[in-house]
């Protein structure tokens, strides 16, 4: 198989790790013989420094032309400390989103067998945690009106959605609950604000299309709760953009480590990759972030390009070197810590 990917390496250690992921992808084609095609093209911060916006005209047509687009992370301290700043990276990512059409952030939670104990968690409570929350990408409070009044003493978020927003994207929910335990929970906040009945109500009509799905609904707040307590008691979950940006954060850490995994953002036709952690700036440059998250989400790509052995070559071989420990210092608890390239080498080689 020919793909053509977009490499959009981003800012902070997004460069280093989206660079493994490159040599493990390249070791996949070289053994399978396929032809992979990347294209860089500059977004975030990298971006906003070379031509003032953060993204560019010309990265969205090299995205809009690929297969599919391999993504590192966004963010530099210097907008993040800066209030007033009209221009920031983050605006590049909404707008990368929303023209891509990546309404569905697709992110997955699971555990690594030789990884357990370091969870913040008790063993019993998280093993045989697989979950995946689906949420919303292109809607909610992220996009909706906002702005200041009272000479800038009161400021607005605008959370709004349309029916046809929380359908496709619970469509792809009821989807994929079929390909797994036909387990659906519906994540909201129904007693209390108008958009989640809006999202209930749709989703409860929608049943009747999935009779073999079992849906449950339960308020964001219990769940942010029971996500800790039993996070294995869940399958597939979707929710609105807002409340999965939190509650994926706060899932991402029963594996033991935010660097440690992958997530997609899919719409009609495009589809992207990325770690689900962000640009770590104090660790850029220095060849000592986890790039495990950036690999697996390359493992991502190649099965939704229905080629399931390079992907499970590539999970099989992350297993087989956190088994081995090599492993950068964020998991190394005292023992070798193995830098960001020899990591990618390593996974390279072995593969």
């Amino acid at each position: 198989m020919k793909l053509n990917i977009a490499l959009l390496a981003g800012d902070g250690i997004g460069p280093e790790v989206i660079d493994q992921a490159v040599k493990v992808s390249n070791a996949i084609a070289k053994k399978f013989n396929h032809d992979i095609n990347w294209t860089p093209a500059l977004t975030g911060a990298a971006a906003i420094d070379a031509v003032g916006e953060p993204y560019p005209d010309e990265t969205h047509a090299i995205c809009e032309a690929a297969d599919a687009v391999l993504f590192g992370a966004i963010g530099h301290p210097r907008f993040d400390n800066d209030p007033s700043a009209k221009v920031r990276p983050e605006q590049g990512l909404l707008k990368m989103r929303q023209k891509l059409g990546l309404f569905a952030n697709v992110r997955p939670t699971f555990t690594f067998p030789s990884l357990i104990d370091k969870s913040p968690l008790k063993r019993e409570r998280i093993e045989g945690t697989d979950l995946i929350i689906l949420r919303e990408l292109t809607g909610g409070i992220y996009f909706g009106e906002r702005g200041r009044k009272d000479n800038g003493d009161t400021a607005f978020d605008t959370c709004t959605y349309t029916r046809a927003e929380v359908q496709r994207l619970a469509k792809k929910g009821f989807e994929l609950a079929m390909t797994r335990s036909k387990k659906l929970c519906c994540v909201d906040k129904a007693n209390v604000l108008e958009s989640s009945r809006l999202w209930r109500e749709t989703v409860q009509a929608m049943e009747k299309e999935y009779p073999e799905v079992k849906v449950s609904y339960e308020f964001v707040d219990a769940v942010a709760m029971r996500l800790v307590q039993w996070p294995n008691s869940y399958d597939v979950m979707i929710t609105e953009n807002l409340f999965g940006d939190i509650l994926t954060d706060e899932a991402s850490v029963i594996s033991g480590s935010m660097g440690l995994m992958p997530s997609a953002s899919v719409g009609e036709k495009a589809k992207l990759y990325e770690p689900i952690h962000g640009s770590y700036p104090q660790a850029a440059g220095k060849d000592i972030a986890n790039p495990l998250a950036t690999v697996l989400s390359a493992a991502m790509l190649f099965e939704d390009f229905k080629l399931t052995e390079e992907a499970q070559a590539i999970r099989d071989v992350v297993n087989k070197s956190l088994a081995e420990g090599i492993v950068t210092e964020d998991l190394s608890e005292g023992g070798k810590a193995y830098k960001t390239s020899e990591i990618g080498d390593w996974l390279a080689k072995n593969i």
